[in-house]
């Protein structure tokens, strides 16, 4: 730990709040980088080198101070961090009218060294984290052993199973997305302490990543548990963030290798949840409209599944038609539950139906191109 400008006059602040004295902070060197009296700044501190070179509190009268550099009547003490001398606050004035206030000061120096360097560890920490965890959704280069090191000195355990999740922030109130809504958010995710690895994958596409450790039973895991605890989580969200949440979580696959996969399904399922209002969205309760999302990627795939329903269109001018197969396939092709929810009578679905059959040549009772019509609406 190295005393730092930033640090320095943190102390320098602090102190002078206490006491009425000048206060100076100089580093290992001697050199003076915070005081109360910016003409004193950058000039090396004799008094200072004598603290530092002996661990010890050094007083200097006028006498003295008459004999040293860039030194004045006052009190220097060293600072401190894991026992080892970092630098020096000094009180300037006649040593015994600042002498009572000199381990004050010295505490006050010492106790936001430590801050500070709680603060870099923790950052240093989350850095690392998130390296971490982009190595394990992207499909590392790294091999496994590596990787398990790397999550050790992170006090991560990587032989826990764990599912992907991606987490989409929603400002509230038409407000921006800002990189404080997606800090919060981590910041929910990671407390209380639940083993999660959490990162901001990319901010400007609105992205929080967290690979969440689950119990596995006879290699499954328990979905009811997990939306049990991501509903505490929108809770939670609910009551101290300004913002709403939208997460999709993905399927279990084992290994190291299988977290990148699991992290595809994740993603997948989030970019194809569009305008729906689910809040928390799992893979397997939408696995085909996410695989048929992958296929409208890829041009001559989509034309070839929707071409039955380019069929049907220049046949159904008000769209009557493609309306009554969409419901038909919502209430899973139950006749009775269809017509219910068209209120119409079962010979005016079925009559409807049959003029599907005649545009789209397909048979709606035969399995492969039942199948067909599914996928064209999935991809229209």
């Amino acid at each position: 730990m190295q005393l730092n400008t930033l640090i320095a006059r943190q102390i320098v602040e602090r102190a002078t709040k206490i006491i009425q004295f000048p206060v100076n902070v100089m580093d290992e060197n001697g050199q003076i980088i915070g005081s109360s009296d910016p003409s004193r700044l950058h000039r090396t501190h004799e008094g200072a080198l004598l603290a530092i070179h002996d661990n010890r509190t050094v007083e200097i009268n006028q006498t003295v101070a008459s004999t040293l550099i860039g030194v004045k009547e006052g009190i220097n003490l060293p600072i401190l961090y894991q026992d080892q001398v970092i630098g020096v606050v000094g009180i300037s004035g006649l040593p015994d009218d600042v002498r009572s206030y000199g381990e004050l000061v010295k505490m006050t120096a010492e106790l936001i060294v430590e801050q500070e360097a709680l603060m870099a560890q923790i950052q240093w920490n989350k850095r690392h984290r998130e390296e971490l965890l982009l190595q394990l959704i992207q499909g590392s280069t790294l091999n496994e052993n590596q990787l398990i090191s790397i999550a050790q000195r992170l006090d991560l355990n990587l032989s826990q199973p764990r599912i992907a999740a991606a987490v989409k922030v929603i400002p509230k109130h038409g407000q921006p997305l800002t990189l404080e809504h997606l800090q919060k958010l981590v910041h929910l995710l990671e407390y209380p302490e639940r083993d999660n690895i959490v990162g901001i994958v990319s901010v400007s596409m609105n992205e929080v990543v967290v690979l969440k450790p689950v119990t596995l039973i006879d290699g499954c895991w328990n979905h009811k548990e997990e939306k049990a605890r991501v509903k505490r989580l929108l809770k939670r969200v609910a009551q101290e963030a300004d913002f709403t949440i939208k997460i999709a979580i993905g399927q279990y696959f084992p290994g190291l290798a299988g977290l990148a996969r699991s992290y595809e399904t994740a993603k997948a399922t989030l970019a194809n949840s569009g305008h729906s209002k689910e809040a928390i969205l799992f893979y397997h309760e939408h696995k085909l409209s996410v695989l048929v999302e992958g296929l409208k990627q890829d041009q001559w795939r989509r034309d070839q599944l929707t071409e039955p329903l380019d069929k049907l269109r220049q046949q159904d001018t008000k769209g009557v038609l493609i309306k009554t197969l969409r419901v038909f396939f919502e209430q899973d092709c139950d006749l009775a539950q269809a017509c219910a929810a068209l209120h119409i009578h079962r010979n005016t679905l079925r009559y409807r139906l049959d003029k599907i059959e005649e545009a789209t040549d397909l048979k709606i009772n035969n399995l492969d191109h039942k199948v067909q019509l599914y996928l064209a609406l999935k991809c229209a």
